[in-house]
């Protein structure tokens, strides 16, 4: 009735709806609900966690930010409030595998047999390469990631996709993490494959593994953090210049993904919240 006043006297419209006029004026004068105050408040909290992650937040994640905030609230309730608000997380597409066996692979044994598991930080780490688009062509993205917190422990990027890209990326987790014998993880790419990585592994101490050929699962952690680059960066952004795409990367990596982005798998904190809780305990 309110929204029609200009097209019909209110008499009439209370007529036809069978509702009394000094009832209307009495809601419209009504001051909000205690909901409908909270409500409010909620969607303010819940704007500014959406925005806070660059609009990738869906509801459990969001929940998990009202509840570190001190707000009592259920995550029907955020749903409800976001789809109000039209806010809508980003969701996961079918990443493309590019992967090239090495024609002559040095036989590494798989000592993970897709269980991506570890009691510990530095006892399994897994690597990977991906693509990133750019106006200027493309990048290679190579990641080395700790099974136990998810988090990111060296990266590096490349125009190419010879073997350097991948000992930058280990290097990279070498002076930030001073492994002792832990176990690497990948897939038969031809990088993977190459003398001179065995040969930076064995200095290391460095356990090589690998699983079978052609199969995304048995490099599933990597697979998860491409997806989530992806959809959370790739799929919304256009890279005019490969400097560009570089800081982009380096920002979605150092400040969102290893520091702030709360990780299902580890109870909804980020890998470096994960990993400080995990050495507070120890």
């Amino acid at each position: 009735m309110r929204d029609h006043q200009a097209d019909f006297p209110v008499a009439t419209m209370c007529r036809v709806l069978g509702l009394s006029p000094s009832g209307f004026y009495a809601w419209r004068h009504r001051a909000p609900s205690r909901r409908a105050r909270q409500d409010i408040i909620l969607t303010a909290a819940i704007q500014a966690s959406h925005a806070a992650s660059d609009d990738t937040y869906g509801a459990p994640r969001i929940l998990r930010d009202l509840r570190d905030a001190g707000h009592h609230v259920g995550q029907k309730r955020v749903a409800r409030l976001m789809r109000a608000a039209e806010l809508v997380g980003v969701s996961r597409r079918r990443w493309v595998t590019t992967t090239q066996r090495g024609p002559v692979a040095v036989r590494v044994p798989d000592l993970v047999e897709r269980q991506f598991a570890a009691a510990a930080p530095n006892q399994l780490w897994v690597a990977d390469i991906t693509y990133i688009p750019t106006w200027a062509g493309f990048l290679f993205l190579a990641v080395v990631l700790d099974a136990f917190s998810r988090r990111i422990v060296g990266w590096a990027m490349a125009t190419h996709l010879r073997t350097e890209l991948v000992l930058d990326a280990l290097e990279m987790a070498r002076v930030q993490r001073r492994p002792g014998a832990v176990i690497l993880h990948s897939d038969h790419g031809c990088q993977f494959t190459s003398l001179a990585f065995g040969d930076r592994c064995r200095v290391l101490g460095v356990r090589p593994s690998r699983g079978t050929i052609g199969d995304c699962y048995d490099n599933a952690l990597c697979e998860s953090f491409f997806a989530t680059l992806e959809c959370e960066l790739l799929d919304r952004h256009t890279f005019r210049s490969q400097a560009e795409a570089r800081a982009a990367v380096f920002r979605f990596i150092e400040g969102w993904y290893n520091p702030r982005r709360r990780h299902s798998a580890l109870g909804y904190q980020s890998p470096v919240a994960f990993e400080a809780a995990y050495a507070a305990a120890a």
